[in-house]
């Protein structure tokens, strides 16, 4: 190759990379994956959420019997309240759920047989049995207590669905009638007793009943209640109902 040529042969590839060095700095910069404009850059089943590809944005996008949940389609809960469960069932962790005591009750009802029945209506303490009072419009029976202790209410034990430690809305009028009670008892404090069931290993399900625990005592705090008030306790797998599993993901309220 003469001098001429090698010369014209380097200016070739110089002005090539002096122009690709153009393109890439100045040009458009490469999309990153899943990024969007529009619902016509994302796959078939997919939104464009704040240029995001996601499976939904709200609920609407997501098939019958699923909620939008963090930009994914989700299974709806059950329930979020007792009185949207029939055969006198209770409401936990979403679901409708036999009763296991009298405590789990609303309303003054009472346990049998699996099935809640209804407390008596009352408009004042008159219309109720000598050792009951009439509250929030039901008979309850007076100083109803689960855990042991000169209280004046009782504390009720909430639950969870598999291997989930974030309180569900069917649980938190529980702890809001709970926070109540605590509340009304400033001289006492209250452990609060974090379970699993027996799926996995002993030592992820100590880590799983302190979640759960904690999840509990951070959503009491954001309710007024004195965190020093309140001590974690994970029991894991070691304290099982006899119930099933669904009785044993819980985190149970103790005075102290």
């Amino acid at each position: 190759m003469s001098a001429r040529s090698h010369v014209g042969a380097m200016m070739i590839a110089t002005t090539a990379l002096i122009l690709g060095f153009a393109t890439t700095s100045c040009g458009d910069k490469p999309k990153a994956p899943g990024s969007c404009k529009s619902e016509k850059e994302c796959k078939t089943g997919q939104v464009c959420s704040e240029n995001k590809c996601v499976e939904c944005a709200e609920d609407g996008q997501c098939p019958k019997g699923k909620r939008c949940s963090a930009n994914a389609c989700v299974a709806s809960a059950e329930c979020t309240k007792d009185d949207q469960c029939s055969a006198g069932k209770v409401c936990q962790a979403g679901k409708c759920k036999p009763c296991a005591s009298s405590g789990e009750c609303p309303n003054g009802g009472t346990c049998q047989a699996g099935a809640c029945t209804k407390g008596n209506k009352c408009a004042k303490d008159t219309d109720c049995a000598d050792d009951e009072d009439c509250k929030g419009g039901f008979c309850e029976k007076v100083n109803k207590v689960i855990n042991p202790g000169d209280v004046s209410c009782s504390l009720s034990t909430v639950y969870f669905g598999f291997d989930e430690s974030s309180v569900k809305e069917s649980e938190r009028d529980r702890l809001t009638a709970n926070a109540t009670c605590i509340d009304q008892n400033k001289a006492k404090s209250v452990y609060l007793i974090g379970h699993t069931d027996t799926s996995g290993t002993e030592e992820y399900n100590i880590a799983l009943s302190e979640r759960r625990a904690q999840a509990v005592a951070d959503y009491m705090s954001r309710l007024g209640t004195d965190p020093a008030r309140m001590q974690v306790v994970p029991k894991g797998e070691t304290e099982s109902t006899g119930l099933g599993d669904d009785k044993d993901r819980r985190v149970e309220f103790q005075w102290h």
